[in-house]
């Protein structure tokens, strides 16, 4: 039964015969399989759901004030063109009851990054799973991102960064909660 890396494998294997390459170079030798290995890596979440990503790390809490977990790194693939985006999340919620593990929120971060994505789709990914998972009076998310698809290809443009937000419930209805958690997060 062939596995998925080798699948990947033959795939890589055609993309550098189709560029001209010769795949029995010396440098090129273990290429597809490195290359079937990492995109396996970088496409991880698909693989991961959000219960097992939160593992029961959600917790009884009296707390009602605002909790931010900020500048999360995030790597993740641009759906249109296989190229990475490279950024940060800035992540935040109003308990109502019940608070998460601060390392699952990188974690829910991570599970929807590792997919073929935009960025639209991510933060408002990373906003609904926060929500279901604390049941929270609200929640904010924040994405900044810089795009390869539009540095190495296309446009070109080397200093551009995409900046995306997603506002839930209290975030998004009350003024004054927005505000604090955006100049919290320096924006």
């Amino acid at each position: 039964m062939r596995t998925v890396i080798e699948d990947f494998a033959r795939s890589y294997l055609n993309i550098i015969e189709g560029i001209g390459e010769d795949p029995t170079r010396e440098g090129l030798l273990r290429t597809p399989e490195r290359a079937a290995k990492a995109m396996a890596f970088l496409t991880r979440g698909y693989h991961q759901n959000l219960d097992d990503v939160i593992n029961d790390a959600v917790f009884p809490s009296d707390n009602d004030q605002m909790v931010i977990v900020r500048d999360i790194e995030l790597y993740s693939l641009c759906e249109h063109h296989l190229l990475p985006f490279i950024g940060k999340a800035h992540v935040a919620y109003l308990p109502q009851g019940r608070v998460i593990g601060l390392s699952k929120i990188a974690r829910v971060v991570d599970m929807y990054a590792r997919r073929l994505q935009i960025q639209e789709q991510l933060t408002s990914q990373i906003a609904n799973a926060i929500h279901d998972a604390t049941g929270a009076a609200g929640v904010g998310v924040v994405i900044e991102a810089e795009h390869l698809c539009m540095m190495m290809r296309g446009v070109e443009k080397q200093n551009s960064k995409t900046v995306t937000s997603m506002m839930t419930g209290t975030f998004r209805d009350n003024y004054r909660t927005r505000t604090e958690f955006l100049k919290l997060i320096g924006k």
